[in-house]
């Protein structure tokens, strides 16, 4: 009895469950989804969800930036192809360079469960085109209790967070916060920020005086080499009021602080990057037979992000800030009515989403326009429909957009777009146990405004008349659960339509579409040893091609696919006493990359780490851990020219991971 039970625990771990009650979540998963459970307990290292994400899911691989507002890839790809929501409102960054990527707006001890859903098979977001992952977070319980933690690590990291929640059998609350800084961590070799573009600058120097006057400037002033790489401060407020027996209002606030975060693979770092989520829903139960939940719901969210180089040598010559904004306003409303085996849902889907930047130099004088005041307005109808019968399950979805694109230079074409999108996924129940599964789905998404309009020095580098991305994909898979083990195992092949490139030999509109293929396969499952001793694992491998070379180039790589990744883990526990868990995370060469698009040869690696934690007295918790064991030198994050990065003229500047890490957390739960 007690091996199934962690059977359980790991399959919810793992998240490979059709229908689960993870703890205090309730999520009806699809097989192509991943749900990853209780990361407010778990993943306590740092604030960065997408290093988080990196270690517990098989299709995301880190985009290292900084010690924290780190980017990722889902299934080999990022940035607007995936779709991130915060409890269900879009939130984007405002920095063209992805310094805060939306999942950099949300931290982990504010997080309740994050599900992925891979594939063009979410027909309730704008722009899925390739994954759509949606991060939950913590809700207000009846039951007074709450946390409050302290967490240090290496290289001065220190944070502290507290969370209380509570109310009434009508009206609940939750408020949470934190506060943290951390100093630049060094790599394997013991090389801070600062050191590691000394490096790449004095490697890179080649006697030509303008250009290595230009390299130098790359360089940290000596006033600033020792700066912390970042300071942060959160707040998450949320209300829960049951009006009625069957009418539920959900208010929430969640709001992040970042001030002078590092970049230093950048010419520029953040001064500072200010968020805001605002969010209300409006839930209405058992209307009559044609409304069995009716879901209203309204969201605002804001970003102010001004970065600049004047932690730079570079800006004792030049001082430069580019100042951006960015601000989404939405709604949402569906209805879900079941008739006869059909699960129906119906709704409409609204957005609006404002982009604008601009370069200033010393006295906040005007330089001239980088984002041109860019309105994304989107209206969508979209219909589900889940059908149940005997060993089948069938999904279908179907999604009407129609999206305008205006800049606010009237020099620079607007652009319409009209697509309809939709999906079907089969899944077979052979037994109790055992299910396999299939679909095909079609997705799209419009180009932003970097892509479309982004300019500099008064050139206009993106690419105004770029047409619609499309994402048509074929899902396999299968999984199946035995005495004392489980597997899971998916491939998946996209045509990509029109997909969107960035061209480093073109002076101007350097974004071009172009059709590709992309194709890969995850493996994961656990293995219960004993009542106390499991293992787990995932694999992933994903390949990429472009249909053609870009224009004036002889390349077919597509750029940001990562090798095959392995995470596998070894772990001993004893719920609610302790637990000791020792991982390895380990990846391939990355020997196929975009060479002409600034991408490079990266070894592969593998780094151990290790974790334990241990509860006292039913309140108290101690967790310490390493990663990195060995101190090992290595990257996870390519070089694609997409961003602006370093460059000498030779290979554009790598960022290396952190070496050893140590970390111990207490937390006192009540």
């Amino acid at each position: 009895m007690k091996k199934g039970i962690y059977l359980s625990l790991v399959c919810a771990a793992s998240l490979y469950a059709a229908e689960a009650e993870l703890g205090t979540i309730d999520v009806e998963a699809k097989v192509d989804t991943e749900v990853h459970k209780d990361v407010h307990g778990d993943d306590i290292k740092s604030a960065d969800v997408a290093e988080a994400l990196m270690k517990q899911s098989p299709s995301v691989m880190l985009v290292r930036r900084s010690g924290i507002a780190n980017d990722i890839i889902v299934r080999g790809q990022k940035k607007d192809n995936i779709n991130v929501t915060i409890d269900g409102a879009k939130i984007y960054g405002a920095c063209p360079n992805r310094m805060d990527p939306p999942i950099s707006h949300v931290l982990a001890n504010n997080i309740d469960y994050i599900t992925i859903d891979d594939g063009p098979f979410d027909v309730e977001s704008f722009g899925a085109l390739s994954a759509n992952v949606d991060v939950e977070t913590l809700k207000p319980t009846q039951e007074f209790h709450g946390d409050a933690a302290l967490n240090f690590g290496s290289w001065n990291y220190k944070k502290a967070s507290a969370m209380v929640s509570g109310g009434t059998e009508r009206i609940r609350f939750l408020l949470s916060a934190s506060a943290e800084r951390g100093g630049q961590y060094e790599d394997g070799d013991g090389n801070d920020f600062a050191q590691q573009v000394d490096n790449y600058i004095n490697n890179n120097l080649n006697g030509n005086m303008a250009h290595d006057k230009k390299l130098k400037g790359q360089a940290f002033l000596p006033q600033y080499r020792d700066m912390d790489a970042f300071t942060k401060k959160t707040v998450l407020a949320k209300v829960f009021w049951d009006i009625t027996d069957n009418q539920q209002l959900k208010l929430s606030y969640t709001g992040n602080r970042s001030d002078d975060v590092l970049y230093p693979t950048t010419p520029m770092d953040a001064l500072y990057d200010d968020s805001n989520i605002y969010n209300a829903e409006y839930v209405l139960n058992e209307l009559g037979r044609y409304s069995k939940e009716l879901d209203i719901q309204l969201y605002k969210s804001d970003v102010d992000h001004p970065m600049s180089n004047m932690y730079r040598k570079a800006s004792s010559m030049m001082l430069m800030k580019n100042w951006l904004t960015t601000d989404t306003q939405g709604a949402k409303i569906k209805n879900r009515f079941d008739l006869d085996k059909h699960e129906i849902t119906v709704g409409i889907d609204y957005s609006l989403r404002n982009w604008n930047g601009a370069y200033y130099g010393k006295n906040d004088m005007y330089k001239g326009v980088s984002i041109p005041d860019v309105d994304t307005r989107n209206i969508a109808f979209f219909t589900k429909d889940k059908i149940h019968f005997d060993k089948f399950d069938v999904d279908l979805g179907l999604r009407y957009d129609d999206t305008s694109v205006e800049p606010g230079l009237g020099t620079l074409q607007s652009n319409d777009y009209n697509a309809l999108n939709g999906n079907i996924l089969l899944t077979y129940h052979m037994d109790e146990k055992t299910k396999i599964f299939g679909g095909v789905g079609h997705s799209s998404r419009v180009p932003d405004g970097r892509e479309l309009y982004f300019q500099k020095a008064g050139k206009v580098l993106g690419t105004p008349d770029l047409d619609l991305v499309t994402n048509t994909e074929f899902d396999i898979g299968g999984e199946t659960q035995f005495e004392d083990a489980t597997l899971k195992a998916k491939f998946f092949y996209s045509k990509l339509g029109d997909f969107i490139f960035y061209n480093a030999d073109k002076m101007i509109n350097r974004f071009e579409n172009m059709d590709a293929t992309l194709y890969g396969v995850e493996v994961s499952g656990s293995y219960i040893v004993t009542d106390t001793l499991y293992l787990d694992g995932a694999l992933s491998f994903q390949k990429g091609e472009k249909k053609n070379p870009l224009s004036g180039q002889t390349g077919t790589n597509m750029p940001e696919i990562p090798p095959m990744k392995l995470v596998a883990g070894i772990n001993f526990e004893e719920p609610g006493d302790y637990l000791l868990r020792a991982e390895v995370i380990a990846a391939s060469a990355w020997d196929d990359y975009d060479a002409e698009n600034g991408e490079q040869y990266l070894p592969g690696y593998a780094v151990l780490n290790l974790k334990g934690s241990k509860t006292f007295a039913d309140h108290f918790e101690v967790t310490v851990g390493v990663d990195n064991l060995f101190d090992k030198t290595y990257a996870v994050s390519n070089t694609y020219e997409d961003l602006t990065l370093i460059s000498g003229g030779g290979e554009v500047m790598l960022m290396n991971e952190p070496g050893r890490y140590i970390y111990t957390n207490l937390s006192y739960k009540f």
